[in-house]
């Protein structure tokens, strides 16, 4: 990989993305030194353009970033560093340095991914091979129990129980859905057309 430090007196811009939830983290800069430190220690290694000097994220506050990838655009001269965040990125204790929050919503299709492999594969002393092989009544049962469960929890219990069995709900619904040939993804299309001001009910 060739990189272009000469164009910027030295530097090159460095984009932080987190590699799970591709939200763009942070913007620093990187030197030679920096970009190699970066790869011997896998910790994202800057150039402190105010103290002149290299810096390695979460030193002083333990917010690391815990290097996945580096690739450099097509002239060369700007790094994409891919990175999983141990805490929030910014100094203000925010998760990016725009003040966004870096949430994994995307890890509903790592989640769909998992499942529809155990359904190709069926792995024994799997729980997922288990629902799948005792079939679409037993499948459909789960749903509806954990469904159960989530109101009791919003109902008389707390949030943490409730969080808990709404993850379970979710968990069993992907598999119900997979069972019949569909995906996560179906779902959230069908919300984006709701989503829609000129859709109506049927």
């Amino acid at each position: 990989m060739k990189i272009d430090f000469e164009k910027m007196n030295g530097l090159v811009p460095a984009i932080i993305q987190d590699a799970k939830t591709k939200n763009v983290l942070m913007l620093g800069y990187m030197n030679e030194m920096a970009y190699k430190t970066t790869l011997e220690t896998k910790q994202v290694t800057f150039w402190s353009r105010s103290r002149n000097c290299l810096w390695t994220k979460g030193e002083t506050s333990g917010n690391k970033l815990e290097l996945v990838s580096i690739n450099v655009d097509c002239d060369n001269d700007t790094l994409l560093v891919k990175v999983h965040p141990t805490g929030p990125v910014c100094h203000t204790g925010s998760d990016t340095c725009w003040q966004e929050s870096n949430n994994n919503i995307s890890f509903l299709s790592e989640l769909q991914d998992f499942i529809s492999k155990r359904y190709e594969e069926m792995p024994e002393k799997s729980y997922t091979t288990s629902l799948f092989k005792d079939g679409i009544n037993r499948m459909a049962q789960k749903v509806g129990e954990e469904a159960v469960e989530m109101v009791i929890e919003a109902t008389n219990g707390t949030n943490e129980r409730l969080v808990y069995e709404c993850s379970d709900l979710i968990y069993h619904m992907i598999v119900l859905l997979t069972s019949k040939g569909l995906t996560i993804n179906d779902v959230i299309k069908e919300l984006e057309i709701r989503h829609n001001p000129s859709w109506h009910k049927h």
